[in-house]
């Protein structure tokens, strides 16, 4: 409920193309947003979705994150996951248009899950090279098997907790996209906002799925909108997008897709 009350408030306050005067975003939203997904694209992408749906394995899961609203227990089947947890279509489709648009060539994701998302970033920009980081060692292997049979190169995953691993992959070096689908709450969130910090250029992009998650998602959204070395942040509802342009005004965003 909380949800749905929170998408009907974010329809009444967000706008199109016509409500912005950034040529900057005004051209993401015309020329990314709003373009169709190039259909070679997806087809590649739905071909890999497939492969999990296909797969009724069952898997036992390690939770480091916030925990599921959908499942009880850590056993779940592969097919399931893919369908519950992972990335959405409609997601999965901006998220291609966003990588082909900036051509981002160090991206860094925060929560591997199966590799959906990983997929669409590497099918959105096969030059890519892209770090993924999973905390459970069950799902990490599935994802690298998907990897592998897709023939997606350059893909590095690391196992293990966000904790060990996130301070190590962002030490001295730069992404130009960082996507965060990791743990889900508002203190670790605005942790590994903190830490990625350190590998910030002014082209930098950050994605955060899931921002109306729950109430400290928002909060937690909030406060990444108030920093000072964020210049520009795009609310879509399912993802916060944010920019670091220093030539930008700063200002925030939403438009509805």
């Amino acid at each position: 409920m909380y949800y749905i009350l929170e998408y009907f408030k974010f329809i009444l306050t967000a706008s199109n193309q016509h409500g912005v005067h950034s040529p900057f975003v005004y051209n993401l939203v015309t020329k990314c947003f709003y373009k169709k997904t190039e259909p070679n694209l997806w087809t590649s992408y739905l071909k890999i979705r497939q492969e999990l749906l296909n797969n009724k394995n069952k898997i036992k899961v390690t939770d480091f994150g916030s925990g599921s609203k959908f499942f009880k227990n850590n056993e779940r089947q592969i097919s399931k996951i893919a369908t519950v947890a992972g990335i959405s279509n409609k997601k999965a489709k901006l998220c291609i248009r966003l990588v082909q648009y900036f051509k981002p060539k160090n991206v860094l994701e925060i929560g591997t899950s199966l590799g959906l998302g990983t997929s669409a970033i590497k099918i959105g920009n096969n030059d890519a090279k892209i770090t993924t980081l999973e905390g459970c060692p069950a799902t990490s292997e599935i994802a690298q098997e998907l990897f592998n049979r897709n023939h997606l190169k350059n893909i590095n995953i690391l196992t293990g907790s966000f904790q060990k691993t996130l301070p190590k992959v962002t030490e001295n070096n730069q992404f130009n996209l960082i996507y965060f689908d990791g743990n889900h709450t508002k203190k670790a969130t605005l942790e590994y906002f903190n830490i990625c910090l350190q590998t910030i250029n002014n082209n930098s992009i950050w994605i955060f799925d899931d921002i109306y998650w729950s109430p400290e998602m928002k909060e937690a959204w909030n406060a990444i909108k108030q920093h000072p070395k964020v210049r520009v942040t795009v609310d879509v509802f399912h993802f916060g997008i944010v920019f670091f342009r220093e030539e930008q005004a700063k200002e925030n965003f939403k438009i509805r897709l």
